[in-house]
């Protein structure tokens, strides 16, 4: 049983993009929803953003496995 809505994703491609039916059929899910604004929401890991986690999640040492002594 498939969980994608394919009658709205269709309506959202053919009508909403005006994508022809054999454009539609050759896009996969995900190029489908970064054509519909889907992935926009994720914003792109700044400098600061790295900081900021870097602080939260701080390396502890590293062991033989990680390179160290």
């Amino acid at each position: 049983m498939s969980t994608l809505d394919w009658p709205g994703l269709m309506r959202a491609g053919l009508r909403g993009l005006g994508l022809k039916p054999a454009e539609f059929w050759r896009l996969s899910p995900v190029e489908l929803r970064m054509m519909l604004g889907a992935e926009v929401s994720a914003p792109a890991m700044t400098r600061a953003r790295l900081d900021e986690l870097a602080a939260a999640y701080p390396d502890l040492g590293k062991g033989k496995a990680d390179g160290g002594d």
